[in-house]
């Protein structure tokens, strides 16, 4: 027996105004009881011994490790700017802001 009907596929497109064909309404009911079964096979196989995780292999810190180097100054970041203000790329405004 399916896990979800035709009418129950009619009713959510019917929740979420969707306008559906007859064929679509059957395509979908098929694809949604595939997944439902789908769902369901892996609900049983999850056992209680079996801890909860979120990655199948165990992951580690692949970024380098934080190191304090020499950086631009204010001065050298804002030579290419076209505008600056008080130290900083001057923008135009928008959205209508007020200073």
């Amino acid at each position: 027996m399916s896990a979800i009907t035709r009418d129950e596929v009619a009713h959510l497109a019917r929740l979420s105004r969707l306008a559906l064909t007859d064929d679509e309404l059957d395509h979908y009911a098929t694809q949604l009881d595939a997944i439902i079964e789908a769902v369901a096979k892996v609900a049983e196989v999850a056992a209680e011994d079996v801890p909860p995780s979120s990655h199948a292999l165990p992951l580690t810190n692949v970024f380098r490790a934080d190191e304090v180097r020499q950086c631009l100054t204010p001065e050298q970041a804002l030579s290419g700017a076209p505008a600056v203000e008080d130290d900083r790329f001057r923008v135009p405004r928008i959205l209508g802001e007020e200073a």
